[in-house]
């Protein structure tokens, strides 16, 4: 298995793990399938953004991938990331979704990010599970705020503190 940034010949692979997860999960709260031209420009702007997109491959297949963004769009959260990671169906439960976790924190790390915000279907026992074990803490679950399959979910906020800076660098 090879971690390694994604490149625009990656993204079919992406379009299709992620639309797995679109039609038969509530890890994305999104009802609306993508192809690799839409993924393409997502690639895009996170590379714009100096944001890494990480793809696991085993041979020549792309089996998983996992990124970061802004937690919110003001300048005050700027030292904030939110995460997300996809495995492909047939790749779950083989550590793979650790191992991407483990390279997104060190690439956060990297980029001097202070904290990363994970937000979870609360439900999803198994990734509340592996947040924890990574040194994630909940700090919030918000009752029926997203909709999806004809029923409400909710939602635990996560996050995992990077670095121990008591205070911002304040040359930013």
């Amino acid at each position: 298995m090879k971690i390694r940034h994604g490149e625009a010949r990656d993204c079919a692979a992406i379009a299709e793990i992620y639309n797995h997860a679109v039609k038969n999960t509530t890890a994305v709260w999104n009802e609306k399938t993508v192809d690799a031209e839409n993924r393409a420009v997502w690639l895009g702007q996170r590379q714009l953004a100096g944001y890494p997109v990480l793809v696991a491959q085993d041979g020549e297949r792309i089996v998983g991938y996992a990124s970061f963004g802004d937690w919110r769009a003001f300048d005050g959260y700027r030292h904030t990331v939110e995460h997300s990671v996809y495995v492909h169906p047939q790749s779950q439960g083989k550590g793979l979704g650790r191992t991407l976790m483990q390279h997104l924190i060190g690439e956060a790390q990297k980029l001097g990010k202070h904290v990363m915000i994970a937000a979870i279907e609360s439900q999803n026992a198994a990734s509340i599970k592996l947040h924890e074990q990574l040194g994630f803490r909940i700090t919030g679950q918000m009752p029926q705020v997203g909709a999806k399959f004809g029923r409400w979910l909710d939602l635990t906020f996560m996050q995992l503190q990077l670095d121990s800076r008591s205070e911002p660098d304040s040359r930013e």
